[in-house]
């Protein structure tokens, strides 16, 4: 990272480049707290941490902005950890592998965390900031926003003083977030019977690879292909064609990341073998023919399983692979509706995320999204039902809100003025289908003014998450002029 240290704003990469060095996948971000407690320390500011795990500093206003209503801002210290097949790289332990490539910052087959990496250092960067005239400031940094938005809900009443809230957790520079929907989880488990394999069937590993993923609500219109909807596609010809056994599948790994690979594992009688690898070869060209331009780096294969796999000695028996591959087939996945008053916005739609078959069991994982509550309660209420059909219990967790947009508050008006100061232009004013935490926070704080900005950054949720060196600098300087004028 050392040719790194250059960047400017130098102290926000310097923050960066830090954090970066810390594992702080969701439920993991101790370490990050403890890192970001010992900042405000050293900068000698008050701060505190709740039971959860936030983290609140508290910066007093500089001379001549006493009498100015405070302002928060707000950042995540987790981050969405997933890294390519073949990725030497262990997300409790290792440091993320920074890298630049030209006007972009990526990282080394993984995840980065700018989201929302950039904004906690941001927000830190103010902090340290002796140049820089604000009200009253308070920084929060929640914890496990990305699985559940756990710190978010442990916020307490009161614990803010802030009347304003500027969160740092979007995600396109020139663009001012004002509203964002609210999400569900549902999880979906059908207790699974084993049985040995036939004899002298041979176990094969099929496997759906090289999609784009993302992020379930950013992207979820993009018509990229969800690994695991393809993966039952598949199987749900070639198996009764050619007599196959399914021993096990497994796909995606976070509820809000569009899958990017799935597996199955077959048993197919040798006299099947060659007529099987034609068929999959043949579903791999169709189906990357129909995905296009949209996900064109889908690919396909079929291969022998170790034998030492514990997949290689058992096969799911014909009702639980056919309620299996049925229910994948059934199940909902990517846009349920457009919104009617917003051109372009979804305003409803599910996220097929995860499934894995376990040593009893098999679970299926999906994020419903929407901004109208009836919506996303009546999606989740579909996906149950189809589930129960197919022998599946369904239960739903970390339910929050949305945030309805309110165009006309002040810190709008403000973010608004000094864009157009600064760049020339407006600032797009947009609600988005993602979750953000200002939804739970405005829950918490009734009347607080809460907008959120960030630089540009692309393919979040995913190793080819990449962030703009330029737009971060744009970035700062919006967000240190707003405070300026706040």
């Amino acid at each position: 990272m050392s040719d790194l240290s250059s960047l400017e704003p130098r102290r926000l990469w310097g923050y960066f480049l830090e954090l970066s060095r810390i594992p702080r996948g969701s439920k993991n971000e101790a370490a990050a707290a403890r890192w970001a407690v010992e900042q405000a320390r050293g900068l000698g500011l008050e701060v505190e941490a709740d039971a959860a795990g936030n983290v609140l500093v508290r910066k007093p206003a500089t001379p001549g902005k006493e009498g100015r209503p405070g302002i928060a801002l707000q950042a995540h210290l987790d981050m969405v950890c997933e890294k390519n097949e073949g990725t030497a790289h262990d997300f409790a332990r290792d440091a993320i592998q920074v890298m630049r490539d030209g006007d972009l910052l990526r990282a080394r087959g993984t995840t980065l965390g700018a989201d929302n990496g950039v904004g906690v250092s941001a927000a830190l960067a103010v902090l340290a900031a002796k140049d820089l005239a604000h009200p009253a400031l308070e920084v929060l940094l929640t914890i496990d926003e990305e699985t559940g938005l756990t710190g978010a809900n442990a916020v307490r009443p009161l614990w803010l003083r802030s009347p304003r809230l500027l969160n740092l957790d979007s995600e396109e520079e020139g663009e001012l977030t004002i509203g964002c929907a609210g999400g569900v989880d549902t999880s979906a488990t059908r207790p699974v019977v084993f049985t040995a394999p036939g004899e002298g069937r041979t176990p094969m590993r099929l496997k759906v690879y090289g999609l784009k993923g993302g992020h379930s609500g950013i992207d979820i219109a993009a018509g990229r292909g969800n690994a695991l909807r393809l993966l039952a596609q598949i199987l749900g010809e070639v198996v009764r064609a050619h007599d196959l056994q399914l021993a096990a599948v497994k796909g995606g790994n976070k509820r809000n990341a569009i899958p990017r690979e799935a597996v199955a594992v077959v048993h197919v009688q040798p006299s099947h073998q060659a007529a099987l690898a034609g068929d999959v070869a043949r579903l791999g060209r169709e189906w990357r023919a129909a995905l296009g331009a949209l996900d064109p780096g889908l690919a396909v294969s079929l291969e022998p399983l170790p034998a030492d796999d514990p997949a290689a000695r058992r096969v799911l028996s014909p009702a639980d692979a056919a309620a299996v591959i049925g229910f994948l087939l059934a199940a909902p996945h990517g846009v349920e509706a457009m919104s009617p008053d917003i051109p372009g916005l979804v305003q409803t739609s599910t996220n097929l995320g995860v499934a894995e078959t376990g040593e009893r069991t098999i679970e299926v994982t999906f994020l419903t999204r929407s901004s109208i509550d009836a919506s996303k309660a009546a999606l989740a209420s579909r996906i149950s039902a189809i589930a129960a059909l197919a022998g599946f219990v369904t239960h739903g967790s970390n339910g929050y809100p949305g945030w309805k947009p309110e165009p006309g508050a002040g810190i709008v008006k403000l973010v608004d003025g000094v864009h157009q100061e600064l760049f020339g232009k407006p600032i797009v004013v947009k609600a988005i289908h993602a979750g953000l935490e200002c939804g739970i926070l405005g829950g918490k704080y009734p009347g607080m003014e809460m907008a959120s900005i960030g630089p540009s950054m692309w393919d979040v949720h995913t190793p080819d998450e990449h962030v703009s060196i330029p737009s971060v600098q744009n970035f700062w300087r919006l967000l240190t002029a707003v405070l300026e004028r706040a």
